[in-house]
């Protein structure tokens, strides 16, 4: 996953975006845990998108098996994230309630992010 993101880098639905700064991949637990910890502090109030999806299979096999055989179950699923792509939008909520809530979630994700909010086209 080396260079940056090509698509998904700009703010299209909300006002306020969290965005990453590095590549990783981003589980779909980990995905779940965001939304559930961005719904809490936002108290239902505002809108919410989720920009990425974990349309990535992860497999592995179990501890202490031969080789061969074949590849291993799917194990988990994941969103491959590239510096520059949005991964959470924020819209009709104020600049402090979104700092609290991408503070919120910051912590959970496995990149550095960063809030940034869209630019107004004059």
């Amino acid at each position: 996953m080396k260079g940056d993101a090509k698509r998904g880098t700009t703010i299209s639905f909300g006002s306020f975006a969290l965005k990453a700064m590095d590549e990783h991949w981003i589980t779909d637990r980990q995905i779940e845990a965001a939304r559930q910890a961005l719904t809490r502090e936002m108290k239902r109030e505002g809108n919410v998108w989720i920009r990425i999806f974990p349309d990535k299979p992860i497999s592995s096999k179990p501890a202490e098996t031969r080789m061969g055989k074949g590849k291993g179950d799917i194990d988990y699923w994941a969103a491959e994230v590239r510096p520059g792509t949005i991964l959470f939008e924020l819209g009709n909520v104020t600049e402090d309630k979104a700092k609290l809530a991408f503070k919120r979630i910051a912590h959970k994700m496995p990149v550095k992010v960063r809030m940034v909010r869209r630019t107004p086209t004059t």
